[in-house]
């Protein structure tokens, strides 16, 4: 009787082999367009972060004009060493205040624009801290007295939609427009996110709303900007332009 010949496409190990290859081809097409595409998302997280520096000063922009906006008003892009002396040939911008925040307070780096918009300067701080389940961040800007808020930004990894992910809203970060940094003694305390906050309109109790049911990441807030405020007091003690009194 004459054999049937083996149909080799049914082996265990053509379909071994077929996984193999298809898996190997699958990874080099997802390689090669992570590594294209990768510049242009670069590209995308520096516009954004321009976009974010700039909202805190009242300019708001598409992404593709950022850079050219950014250009226009933000004057000076420098570092701080912990003692507020500026850490010379430093870039604000190349900071990475995630990588920063590891290392001891002493050998950080704390970036610190400065924007002029039509004759007013200002001072913008990163800001980066804990959340309820992952990073917290954004920037915030002072006017030239360094004690009164123009404007802030935030952002989250992973803070839950409709609770801790509303500090992206504008209502939230409007409320800390005008909101004052020192207390009536002059010690920086920053501005908490309270629960119940009697008067909003006062923007001299250093408090703003808190989010309902985001307790933890309001908390969060609040440490931010106090902790990361306090470490350029030993710039701003140095300026001799600065109007407000401080401690």
């Amino acid at each position: 009787m004459e054999e049937k010949p083996v149909n080799k496409t049914n082996t265990n190990g053509y379909t071994f082999m077929f996984s193999i290859i298809m898996v190997v081809v699958v990874a080099s097409v997802l390689a090669f367009t992570a590594t294209t595409l990768q510049p242009i998302q670069n590209e995308n997280v520096r516009q954004e972060k321009m976009q974010n520096i700039l909202a805190t000063v009242g300019i708001e922009t598409e992404r593709s004009e950022a850079e050219e906006l950014y250009n226009e008003y933000i004057t000076e892009t420098i570092a701080l060493n912990e003692d507020g002396s500026v850490a010379e040939g430093t870039d604000a911008f190349t900071v990475d205040l995630a990588k920063e925040l590891k290392k001891p307070g002493a050998e950080q780096l704390y970036p610190l624009y400065i924007a002029n918009v039509e004759g007013a300067k200002y001072y913008i701080i990163p800001l980066r801290g804990k959340g309820l389940w992952d990073a917290i961040f954004g920037y915030i800007s002072l006017k030239d007295d360094v004690n009164t808020i123009k404007g802030a930004v935030f952002d989250h990894k992973g803070e839950t939609p409709g609770l801790g992910g509303e500090i992206t809203q504008m209502w939230f970060k409007q409320s800390f427009a005008d909101e004052k940094i020192f207390d009536s003694s002059g010690n920086l305390i920053g501005v908490s996110v309270v629960k119940g906050n009697v008067d909003p309109t006062n923007k001299d109790d250093n408090k703003v709303d808190a989010i309902s049911g985001a307790t933890i990441t309001g908390d969060g807030v609040s440490d931010m900007i106090s902790e990361r405020l306090l470490r350029y007091l030993p710039y701003f003690k140095k300026q001799t332009d600065i109007k407000v009194a401080i401690q």
